[in-house]
This record gives structure tokens, C-alpha cells and sequence, in this order.
């Protein structure tokens, strides 16, 4: 037969070449086998490579631990998916917490091991958090799987901590209005508080959203607060402006007319003050 795969050699034994598919670096694995005395005896070794081919190459499957997963290849990956402002804020939840599994094989880490994880996290961490901390763990063994680097997410496999509802307190007016009563608006430093949370309560704005604000975003002849921004906030000599937070994050305000009033007013004793380079958080 053309297709044989055992061969019988000048001297009367049979051999054969098996293959077993190709190695991490693509190059091809074969085994070469001779001096059998039977056709039957080189064809039964024969299958029973064949046969092993799977666990074969697993044993020689590169090993590939967490920690050199996460730092080479899902971070760098990571870093390409979201915005510069969220990597920078999840690198050191990502540093802090993953290292739970870093000496062990990417492959290795099974949903028990996940689960002991999860409930020592819980000890000291809101379930919030825990949420997304594993949320993060996750998307980096989902990335594991779809590079055939683990077999499947053990994360997925037990679930993530159970989402609560959150307590959200608002100010009611009375509460607001207490507030500004103590405010000293003769003092410049002061009303520029009471002008910021005057702003924030009326307008709703996140605080990022509202450090980000410039007179050109403020249309005093239609009313039209526009945000179109975010301050993203380091310290006094280490800030920059980017993004909100969402695409549905831009958008136009209507400013009720005594906000509008204390705004023209603000812009005024700003003139008059020079602050400019003075007031970090601004409308300027």
C-alpha cells in the first residue's frame, strides 16, 4: 500500500516516521522508529504514538507563568483596549491583586483556586471592589484563552462576587442652602467654593467634568453650559485634560438664571483678582 506507514527495511525489519504536529516554534515533531521483527509489532507501537500525540505535545507546550502573562503580554494588550486614564487607574489594582497568581502556570489556575481567592478578598474588601478586581482577572483569562494559552476562564467557571445595590445619599435643598449660609462670600478663596458647589449641585456635573470648565464652554447669551472634557488630576504640577467618561458624557446643560448671575459675577472678581494662574480648579 502507497499510504503504509510501516516500511520494511533491506535487512527485513520494519520501521516507520510518525508525526505529531509541530512545536511552539512551528517546527514539525516526528518520531522515527525501527528494528522491529513483525509488520504487527511496528504497527501496534505505531498507533500507540498516534494515539499519545495529544498528551505529547502538551508536555511540550511551553510553560508560561501568570506573572509573565500579565506583565508581557495582557498589559501591553490591555493598555491598547481603554483609555490612558483607566489603565493608569486599573494597573494598580491589576499590580496589587494578581500576584496572588504569579508562580503559578497560566494554565494551572483552576476555579477552586479562584474561589479561595475570592473569599480572602472579601475578608478585607467591599464586595464592589472585589467585583472589580475579578472583573479584571477575568478579561486577562479570557485574553489567556483566545491566545490558546489556557484551556478555558476558571473565573467564568465560578462567577463573579454578587452585584448590591448601592446607597447613593443626595442633598436634599435645605441641606444645600445650610451649606452656602456658612460660606463667607467676602472672601475670595471661599466664594469660589460656594460658586463650585453652587455649580455642582445645580448642574449635576462629576468633578472632573466641572475642574475641566473654561469661560469659552459657558454661552452667557443662550444659558448653555457645554462639556465636552475631563480634568484627569495627579497633583499641583501633574494634571492634563481628556475625555469624559463616556461618548454620552458630552453634553449641553441649560443654566438656570441665578447660576448664570453668579457665574457673570465670578468672571468679574476674577478679572479684578487676576487669578488666572492662582485657582487650580477654574473657570477661567
Amino acid at each position: 500500500m502507497a499510504n503504509e506507514p510501516i516500511k520494511k527495511a533491506k535487512n527485513g525489519a520494519y520501521y516507520f516516521r510518525v508525526h505529531l504536529g509541530f512545536d511552539e516554534k512551528g517546527k514539525r515533531i516526528q518520531i522515527y522508529k525501527s528494528g522491529f521483527a513483525t509488520m504487527k509489532e511496528a504497527r501496534e507501537k505505531y498507533y500507540e504514538l498516534l494515539f499519545q500525540k495529544e498528551e505529547y505535545l502538551v508536555s511540550k507546550k511551553e510553560i508560561i507563568l501568570f506573572k509573565e502573562y500579565t506583565e508581557k503580554i495582557f498589559l501591553p494588550w490591555y493598555k491598547t483596549q481603554v483609555k490612558k486614564q483607566t489603565y493608569e487607574n486599573r494597573i494598580s489594582i491589576i499590580e496589587a491583586h494578581f500576584k496572588h497568581f504569579y508562580t503559578m502556570s497560566i494554565d494551572d489556575i483552576e476555579p477552586i483556586h479562584v474561589q479561595k481567592w475570592q473569599l480572602s478578598l472579601m475578608k478585607d474588601l467591599k464586595p464592589s471592589y472585589v467585583r472589580s478586581i475579578q472583573g479584571l482577572f477575568s478579561l486577562a483569562m479570557d485574553r489567556a484563552v483566545v491566545l490558546g494559552l489556557a484551556k478555558l476562564n476558571p473565573s467564568k467557571v465560578i462567577g463573579n462576587v454578587k452585584k448590591q445595590k448601592a446607597t447613593i445619599n443626595f442633598w436634599t435643598l435645605d441641606e444645600f442652602t445650610k451649606v452656602l449660609s456658612v460660606i463667607n462670600r467676602n472672601d475670595f478663596y471661599e466664594y469660589f467654593h460656594y460658586i463650585s458647589i453652587h455649580l455642582l449641585f445645580m448642574t449635576g456635573m462629576r468633578i472632573g467634568e466641572a475642574t475641566a470648565l473654561s469661560w469659552n464652554d459657558i454661552d452667557f447669551g443662550t444659558g448653555i453650559l457645554s462639556i465636552t472634557k475631563n480634568l484627569i488630576y495627579k497633583n499641583q504640577n501633574d494634571y492634563r485634560y481628556g475625555d469624559t467618561k463616556t461618548k454620552a458624557s458630552n453634553r449641553h446643560i441649560v443654566l438656570d438664571t441665578d447660576t448664570l448671575a453668579l457665574l457673570k459675577n465670578w468672571k468679574d472678581i476674577q478679572k479684578k483678582n487676576n487669578s488666572k494662574k492662582q485657582i487650580h480648579i477654574k473657570l477661567q
